[in-house]
């Protein structure tokens, strides 16, 4: 039972059709290099607990926002994330404490986006903790890997390619809100 609702998490993240996830991950990515992994990680982490409690508050039916409002929300999200990132450029250490509650927050708006489609997948007789248990972690493996595969892009874009770092970071960023922006005007 938890091992198809890993799977399912796990899918999620990695479903090309919806792409947000991976672009705000892609984004969130944007200013670190490989040497700063267990950074990354953590702040995807922190982007899960977020998403986790939404998901658990909309499952629990404690708290349940209209998805329209949602689905203007997470590009917005990847917006100010490419935002912070223009503003930080190279230094994100500096700032460091703010990219873990923007994580959280910004995890808060996601985990309402997938909350439905969650509930929507669950049959009368599942138990709702195994579930949100097993879907939640394999959310979590699913960002584990983009980060990953993020920070070995990017480190292959400014080692091996000799690409400037400041270019990278603007032109990552450029591009996530252009996206954006496209997913707003849908």
């Amino acid at each position: 039972m938890i091992s198809t609702w890993l799977q399912l998490g796990f899918e999620h993240i990695l479903d090309l059709n919806g792409y947000d996830h991976i672009l705000y991950l892609v984004t969130l990515c944007a200013i670190y290099s490989i040497r700063d992994w267990k950074k990354v990680l953590y702040l995807a982490t922190a982007f899960t607990i977020g998403h986790s409690i939404t998901l658990a508050f909309n499952a629990f039916e404690i708290v349940s926002i209209p998805p329209d409002i949602i689905e203007t929300l997470i590009p917005i999200t990847i917006i100010l994330t490419a935002i912070y990132n223009l503003l930080v450029d190279s230094k994100p250490q500096s700032s460091a404490g703010i990219g873990y509650v923007l994580a959280i927050f910004f995890g808060l708006i996601h985990g309402m986006g997938i909350s439905n489609f969650l509930k929507a997948l669950m049959s009368p007789g599942d138990s709702l903790v195994p579930s949100l248990l097993g879907f939640n972690i394999g959310v979590e493996l699913a960002q584990i890997v983009v980060v990953l595969f993020s920070l070995i892009i990017s480190y292959l874009a400014l080692n091996v390619m000799n690409i400037k770092r400041s270019y990278w970071i603007k032109t990552i960023s450029l591009m996530s809100i252009l996206v954006s922006l496209y997913i707003l005007s849908q």
